[in-house]
């Protein structure tokens, strides 16, 4: 059962402390003068929230984009690609048992199926489409652990990102807890590896950006901010302390993609998210990109 999962601490972790979130600027990095995004500090200021953003396309747009933010559900593509990874296409068809023990809130799936269990493929449509705790979870388990999936991700070449423990607790995101973290830039940059790069061969790369594309938690964060007729591969994440999340990429109609990477927290641990921080966030990132 997954209550019995090893989390296998980090060697190192210790010592990997989250940046001290002293004041920083906005910056986009189209030419050699670094721009301030003003927007972006009032959407702080009117929301009563801190925001991270990391956006690569023609240029780069930076905001507290190395500073740390719980990471919450965005985890779970990760823990998608992570498997496929490590395995042939034919170990999606292996079935996964698990208990009612296993399930928690968030198993919108996966509680239609404890008698049976769920193939692979399946837990990482439930995992990444519908945020599906449990198939999250399962996935962690196929990989030995959290930090199997952290060393995945320093394989990926992000030295950043870090899974100490699985659902609920990672969605606890108390601000200054390094553990379950990532940053903007990092976590941004691993999909941009998965969904635009040659880190997964073809046939994977493409079963995991189905995926991400049919996604049906973000109607209101990223996609609600892009040009209509836009294509969106996204994953979300939410937690305690107003955390909402979504990394995308977006192709834009006519356009270059963009990787859209934003992050959010506010100060209380009962506080509310609000998605239209992330829609009106992403407008400006694509007014300002394209």
């Amino acid at each position: 059962m997954l209550k019995t999962l090893a989390l296998l601490p980090l060697a190192g972790c210790a010592a990997n402390q989250p940046p001290a979130l002293a004041p920083t600027t906005t910056t986009t990095t189209t030419s050699a003068t670094p721009v301030r995004h003003d927007a972006l500090f009032e959407l702080e200021k009117k929301f009563d929230a801190r925001l991270g953003v990391y956006a690569a396309g023609v240029g780069t747009i930076e905001h507290r984009a190395d500073e740390r933010f719980a990471f919450c559900s965005t985890f779970k593509g990760l823990a998608a690609a992570a498997v496929l990874h490590r395995n042939p296409m034919t170990h999606l068809d292996t079935v996964i048992t698990y208990t009612e023990a296993d399930l928690m809130k968030s198993s919108a799936i996966t509680k239609q199926h404890v008698q049976t269990g769920m193939k692979l493929r399946d837990l990482c449509d439930a995992a990444v489409r519908f945020s599906d705790g449990t198939a999250g979870n399962l996935l962690l388990r196929d990989l030995g652990g959290p930090a199997e999936l952290t060393r995945y991700l320093r394989e990926l070449g992000d030295n950043e990102t870090r899974m100490d423990r699985v659902e609920p607790a990672i969605t606890e995101a108390t601000p200054g807890d390094p553990r379950d973290t990532a940053t903007p830039r990092s976590l941004g940059t691993d999909y941009q590896r998965l969904v635009l790069g040659d880190a997964l061969p073809p046939e994977k790369r493409d079963f995991l950006k189905d995926l991400l594309e049919r996604s049906v938690t973000g109607a209101k964060r990223i996609r609600a901010g892009v040009p209509q007729g836009s294509k969106v591969a996204s994953k979300t994440g939410t937690g305690d302390y107003g955390t909402a999340n979504d990394i995308a990429v977006v192709w834009p109609p006519g356009r270059e993609p963009i990787l859209i990477a934003i992050m959010s927290s506010r100060s209380s641990a009962d506080a509310k998210y609000d998605e239209a921080l992330i829609a009106e966030a992403t407008a400006y990132v694509v007014k300002t990109l394209i």
